[in-house]
């Protein structure tokens, strides 16, 4: 249930806090003793929340948190383990190895019904084999986390299958560097990172935000309504990092197009030696028509296509990304009158203060990524 206390209740008094403060302020404390310092001001600080979230606060994992929870609720505060009955339980580095080896598998190897494993399901694996006949969740959570293994974890991402990645990444990148064909760009040469945030839909919420206070994060209504959706299209000049862009109905070749022509219509890019568009292969700007397209508009102006699902490459992205979280996250306008006039009002405000992106993704990287993933492969 929502806002539901937990089970145990430790009633910290000012000297056990005084003491958990005093043992996470020493240097010297033992890592064990400063963690379950640490856990239980959290405690103290936010009685009602939840194992895992101070587990995630304090590098325990969430049954040890129970555990300690309970303990201070039902015993007098230490900080200290109980007095053992004999030496501590240990495991050959051969069971820690197996542990680890099973967490990097995927558990179809296996023929195991699970998408991932948990360190209940390393844990069951490990004792249903027969490597160790018992040991706790814990202990196998420990033996994980000192090599950062999280298999519970995933990440979507997609595997590059055109051929021609190196070739045509290798152009992409050469230009962020200020290279074309080997050789250095000229003063009057300009690169160009273009693309569309599509579909970025106005929302007004049923009742309105309300701002964040000491102790409590900023709280946006569940339930909106819909009120359309525009595209945000724009161009990053890579070299200067300010952004040219409109909002438009949709996406298509006339938005692009109109992009195209805000661009190239004023200097220094009108009178411009030579103008690089690097872009993705949108249908707005597919690879077999917008090349001579743009060329024929502006015979200064060059088409640059990056390989299939390599949008991580176009710098265009980045500055999008800031818009999501600076604009559109979270998503609360009154129509698409107020959606338009907020991205454009960010846009004038970025430019005041644009700089270049940090770039450092080489040609000679971009070999040793491909090279790494045939190794996956």
């Amino acid at each position: 249930m929502p806002g539901q206390l937990p089970r145990y209740q430790p009633n910290f008094s000012r000297a056990d806090r005084r003491q958990a403060a005093e043992v996470v302020r020493k240097h010297r404390s033992p890592q064990s003793l400063a963690r379950r310092a640490r856990l239980a001001l959290e405690i103290a600080r936010n009685p009602a929340a939840s194992a895992p979230e101070l587990a995630g606060k304090v590098g325990l994992h969430p049954e040890t948190v129970r555990k300690w929870r309970k303990r201070w609720a039902t015993e007098p505060f230490s900080l200290n383990d109980k007095p053992r009955s004999g030496r501590p339980k240990s495991f050959s580095p051969r069971v820690v190895a197996q542990a680890k080896a099973i967490a990097c598998e995927l558990p179809g190897r296996r023929k195991l019904p699970w998408s991932r494993f948990s360190v209940r399901e390393v844990r069951r694996v490990l004792q249903a084999e027969g490597h160790v006949k018992k040991v706790s969740v814990p202990t196998v959570w420990r033996w994980l986390d000192a090599d950062a293994l999280r298999p519970w974890r995933h990440r979507v991402w997609i595997f590059p299958r055109d051929p021609d990645f190196g070739r045509k990444g290798g152009v992409v990148v050469d230009l962020y560097q200020g290279i074309w064909e080997g050789r250095p760009l000229g003063p009057g040469c300009y690169v160009i990172s273009a693309d569309e945030k599509t579909s970025i839909q106005a929302r007004s919420r049923c009742h309105r935000p309300l701002p964040t206070e000491s102790g409590r994060a900023m709280r946006v209504e569940h339930e909106y309504v819909r009120h359309g959706a525009v595209a945000y299209l724009a161009a990053l000049d890579v070299g200067r990092g300010t952004v040219m862009g409109h909002v438009a109905p949709g996406t298509g070749i006339e938005p692009f197009e109109a992009l195209v022509n805000r661009v190239m219509t004023r200097e220094p890019y009108a009178s411009a030696e030579r103008v690089f568009w690097v872009v993705d292969n949108g249908s707005s700007h597919r690879p077999t028509t917008f090349p001579a397209r743009l060329s024929e508009l502006y015979p200064n102006a060059v088409a640059v296509h990056l390989p299939i699902h390599a949008s991580w490459l176009n710098q265009i992205e980045i500055y999008f990304s800031i818009v999501q979280r600076k604009v559109l996250t979270p998503n609360d306008f009154a129509d698409l009158g107020a959606l338009k006039s907020a991205l454009l009002r960010f846009e004038k405000d970025y430019n005041r203060q644009a700089k270049p992106f940090a770039w450092n993704f080489t040609r000679d990287k971009l070999a040793s990524w491909l090279k790494q993933l045939k190794t996956v492969a």
